[in-house]
């Protein structure tokens, strides 16, 4: 499907496939159910998106709202975004030792957990990974990391 021109998270779930709308219905349902109060739902890079609203944090480096997680249909596969098992090594390692109880395979990029089916995914661990990031602690790592790039550069002159 690539990157949906939705404005809301009903107009995305109706361009979708039967198929796929159930899909991500599916895996939406249970980010909903285990997310941590202060996010928001929305739409955003053409996806479904949980989000920290720029009322509650604005200083972000893009002026966009802070994502926590994203859901989205893609062409061979969906896409569930987990920002905060990419930033935090407890919710990576909750993930990946779940998946492996489950006896699931982890296609995962960097912060990407690729599936075609929700039968792909070990739902209940999806609901603890999702349900491990009050907006705090996102704030923190946010801000944790670029608190390091800043002193990582700090000192060097371009030339």
């Amino acid at each position: 499907m690539g990157s949906s021109k939705a404005t809301t998270v009903e107009e995305y779930l109706d361009g979708l496939p039967d198929d796929r709308r159930a899909t991500v219905s599916k895996v939406r349902s249970v980010v909903r159910k285990n997310l941590p109060g202060g996010y928001e739902e929305s739409v955003g890079y053409g996806m479904i998106t949980w989000q920290i609203p720029l009322s509650d944090y604005p200083e972000t480096y893009n002026g966009q709202p802070l994502c926590y997680i994203a859901l989205a249909s893609q062409k061979n596969y969906c896409s569930l975004y987990l920002m905060g098992a990419n930033a935090d090594a407890v919710q990576r390692k909750t993930l990946r030792e779940g998946f492996e109880a489950a006896g699931k395979k982890l296609d995962m990029g960097k912060s990407c957990v690729r599936f075609r089916t929700p039968d792909d995914l070990p739902l209940d661990v999806i609901g603890e990974v999702v349900s491990g990031m009050p907006p705090s602690r996102l704030i923190e790592l946010v801000e944790d990391a670029h608190a390091g790039k800043k002193k990582k550069g700090a000192g060097t002159t371009r030339r």
